[in-house]
């Protein structure tokens, strides 16, 4: 499908998008089917199969705002909700999952850049590791056999429930606390990094040791590539751990790596296989909206509660996944 053809197929998904949200219920979907089947479509489009899914944006618009809200990676929603829910292959899931992500992030992104608390001299090198191996990792996940993408998908749900459910959110840990005599010596002496915010704020700490951030992020890229998640979870958590970086800086710089390792690991996705562009066409505007309505409540929502409770729910889909597959 060229550039072109996305693109129009993208305001064909806002256009229904706008349509649903802006009349309720059966009468809604009923104008905005109407509206999109007057509209000219790609050549091939499944315009019948893209009709039947009109309820993926609603789920969309749901799994933004808590994902916003709550602080996880989207994609920990929406690989398992394309892959069980839509029924999705895994690479397909995984994909669209990767693509939507991209599309959901960008709000929180440039809230982040437009506030100027990202560390972009420990992101840089941290993207070293992340790019590459998301890629490598985004390759393999259309050339491992289904069977143990499934079950690679599962698991990785599970470890990464468990570490919901074990750690404490970002904002709960203090810099450095748990980095150990090693650690400490060899994140001492290499100097200092300030970042002065828009808001007047300034961060001084001293500068990280690379090196373990590095393999860190390449592990987390892999992982994202294969299963659409696990990047900002060990990215955030091991900047504040390891490399003493406050919160608010750690959170953001592992948003900006995030989004530059996704859109790198979504585009391979895109060329190895034919998007589904049926469900992201839904799943793309439902996100936007999702995005613009979650960072206003997120802040109200107590981090504390909210992500262990998501980690049980994520362990019980990765169980799920895992039975549907090794006792089916």
């Amino acid at each position: 499908m060229s550039r072109s053809d996305a693109l129009g197929l993208g305001l064909v998904g806002l256009s229904g998008a706008v349509a649903l949200t802006t009349l309720g219920g059966d009468a809604g979907v009923r104008v905005g089917m109407t509206a999109l089947q007057s509209l000219p479509l790609p050549t091939g489009f499944p315009v019948d199969r893209f009709l039947a899914h009109w309820w993926v944006f609603p789920a969309s618009v749901v799994f933004s705002l808590v994902a916003l809200a709550s602080g996880v990676s989207g994609a920990l929603f929406f690989s398992p909700f394309f892959m069980l829910v839509v029924g999705l292959s895994p690479s397909q899931a995984i994909g669209a999952g990767l693509l939507t992500e991209v599309f959901g992030m960008g709000n929180g992104l440039l809230n982040y850049v437009r506030q100027r608390v990202v560390d972009y001299q420990t992101a840089k090198w941290l993207l070293l590791g992340a790019v590459p191996s998301v890629v490598v990792g985004a390759f393999a996940a259309h050339y491992v056999p289904t069977t143990l993408l499934k079950v690679a998908f599962g698991l990785g749900l599970l470890l990464l429930g468990g570490f919901l459910v074990y750690y404490d959110p970002p904002e709960e840990y203090v810099p450095g606390e748990h980095e150990g005599e090693y650690l400490k010596r060899k994140n001492t002496g290499r100097g200092t990094t300030t970042v002065e915010t828009a808001d007047g704020e300034t961060f001084t700490y001293d500068t990280c040791w690379r090196p373990p951030g590095v393999g860190l992020a390449t592990a987390g890229g892999f992982i994202t590539g294969l299963v659409s998640a696990g990047l900002p979870e060990v990215t955030t958590t091991q900047l504040i751990v390891r490399c003493r970086l406050p919160p608010r800086v750690a959170v953001a710089t592992s948003v900006f790596v995030l989004a530059v390792a996704a859109g790198a690991g979504a585009a391979v996705h895109a060329l190895a296989a034919t998007p589904v562009w049926y469900v992201v066409a839904w799943s793309i505007p439902g996100v936007i909206v999702g995005g613009t309505v979650g960072t206003r409540v997120g802040k109200y929502v107590p981090s504390e509660v909210m992500e262990p409770a998501l980690g049980v729910v994520f362990g019980v889909v990765g169980a799920v996944v895992l039975g549907s597959e090794l006792l089916a």
